[in-house]
């Protein structure tokens, strides 16, 4: 019985790879907790497995004190002498508990206890052999599927392959083999603790080290990678003798290297580089297979590139959904912002317009008064042309103008590009009425919305302004109507004289000779 049981555990051991010692701390755990729960003790009780014999004794323990605090767990020297006459102060005496009286409840206790003491045990041993072989390509089986994600079988444990980690274009099966990278070990994981990967750059980095041997040796770097799971995938390569093409040698005799690596990809593209330590060669190289015109580094803190490539070839240098110089990015560490020949001219025509173009100052606005010129100035907005091509909430950003103010910029502007400066100019020196409430400006709508004082004078001012403009009109077109009324008078005249319109009355129908 007692050989039975001892190898038992050695066999659960091998099977779990953890030491023998831990399963037999565990069952001597698992006792203390069944004897403790069955005899409702709270004494420090120890329990001692004896492979000889195969029995798990529990022991209470108390220590020898000159003066007892604590009777569950202390005892006095003359209590201790009479148990052991060699007992001293600070020796244990020990007292065994009988284990056959425990049942089958504190069995399933020790049960419990011992599962989840080698269970603990196996989780430390699979952390502390494979956290550091992340990174490490190796081959498992697909076993079953757990919603999107797939558990697959290392031989030693099981691992997790999650939907994150799949490349998109693949399917697997259960039972297939696949090539993975341990991509991470996680120690406080529920499940399976190791985390795989098939969607990872590395994967690609270790199938390179498998196939091409001057990588695996040294001669040949894999200097960056770059990868978009399942569609392709940008490799940048550096060799260390100058004799060696290194993508030359990543290729292979007919493609043959990389084919292999492709068919293990199950098709993805891959694009192999010549590493370059300048920047602007390396970007050049990496927007392959388009051919790149011109880079100019734009902003070296943020790393940012311009490239400038022909208008045939801006699709190819872009490429589908943008994924050629997204990787082209990744695989260099820069942003790429990349134009036609075509845009940059635009681009440049625009900025030499900019610089050449008149602008005319805010001055010659009628109608604005020179504080909320001020105003403008101060954010910014020097001339017309700029001040035109800003929104009304952009203008009520400015502080100290409302929405009053806004109708009344927009008006003017509208009025600047209508009649030109010089009928500008001349509305400016005519609206009196204007240019006094532009003096009252004080009692414009703030940009919160709050009615300054003196509004009320402001919209008299207006008024009187819409007042006066109204009677100019009315002039204008009684004017109209009496040159119309003179023209209609004049025909009349020459075709039958009136006697009130002519001075020589005496000549009346009355006065022809009749007939």
């Amino acid at each position: 019985m007692a050989n039975l049981l001892y190898q038992q555990i050695e066999m659960l051991s091998r099977e779990k790879h953890i030491e023998t010692t831990v399963v037999v701390s565990a069952i001597e755990d698992a006792m203390v907790v069944a004897a403790r729960k069955y005899y409702k003790t709270e004494e420090d009780l120890r329990a001692k497995f004896n492979p000889e014999t195969g029995q798990v004794d529990v022991y209470s323990v108390h220590t020898v004190v000159e003066e007892v605090t604590d009777p569950k767990k202390e005892v006095s020297l003359a209590e201790a002498k009479k148990k052991n006459p060699s007992a001293e102060i600070g020796t244990e005496i020990t007292a065994a508990k009988p284990t056959d009286v425990l049942g089958r409840i504190a069995a399933q206790t020790a049960k419990q206890v011992i599962l989840q003491k080698v269970r603990e045990a196996e989780r430390d041993t699979i952390y502390n052999e494979y956290h550091t072989r992340v990174g490490e390509l190796v081959t498992v089986i697909v076993k079953r599927a757990e919603g999107p994600d797939l558990i697959v079988d290392m031989g030693r444990t099981e691992a997790r392959l999650p939907k994150r980690e799949q490349s998109k274009l693949e399917t697997y099966n259960i039972g297939e083999r696949l090539r993975v990278v341990i991509k991470m070990v996680d120690r406080a994981a529920k499940g399976p603790q190791v985390i795989v990967s098939r969607a990872d750059a590395s994967l690609v980095q270790r199938l390179f080290e498998m196939e091409v041997p001057e990588i695996y040796d040294g001669t040949v770097q894999i200097r960056h990678a770059a990868r978009e799971a399942g569609e392709r995938t940008k490799v940048a390569v550096a060799s260390r003798d100058k004799d060696v093409d290194p993508v030359g040698a990543c290729v292979g005799m007919k493609g043959m290297r990389v084919q292999s690596i492709i068919r293990e990809l199950r098709g993805e593209k891959i694009d192999i580089i010549p590493y370059s330590e300048e920047t602007v060669a390396f970007a050049q190289k990496a927007l392959s297979p388009a051919k790149v015109t011109r880079v100019q580094i734009t902003d070296p803190e943020n790393k940012k590139l311009e490239v400038i490539v022909e208008d045939s070839q801006l699709s190819l240098a872009i490429g589908k959904k943008g994924q050629n110089v997204r990787l082209a990015s990744k695989l260099i560490g820069w942003d790429i912002d990349i134009k036609s020949e075509e845009e940059k001219r635009q681009e440049i025509e625009e900025q030499m317009t900019a610089l050449t173009a008149p602008t005319t100052p805010l001055t010659a606005l009628a109608g604005v008064g020179a504080k909320t010129i001020e105003k403008i100035e101060a954010a910014g907005i020097t001339n017309v042309e700029k001040l035109a091509g800003m929104t009304p909430e952009q203008l009520m950003e400015i502080p100290g103008i409302g929405e009053k103010m806004v109708d009344k910029i927009y008006q003017a502007v509208n009025r600047f590009y209508e009649g030109g400066t010089e009928t500008a100019a001349a509305a400016a020196g005519g609206e009196t009425t204007d240019t006094a409430a532009a003096d009252g400006e004080v009692a414009e709508v703030e940009s919160d919305g709050t009615p300054a004082e003196g509004e009320a004078a402001v919209e008299n001012g207006e008024a009187s302004a819409e007042s006066a403009e109204g009677e100019a009109v009315a002039e204008e077109a009684a004017a109209a109507a009496a040159a119309e009324s003179e023209t209609a008078a004049s025909a009349a005249d020459e075709e039958t004289p009136s006697p009130e319109h002519s001075e020589g009355g005496a000549k009346t129908k009355e006065e022809e000779p009749r007939p």
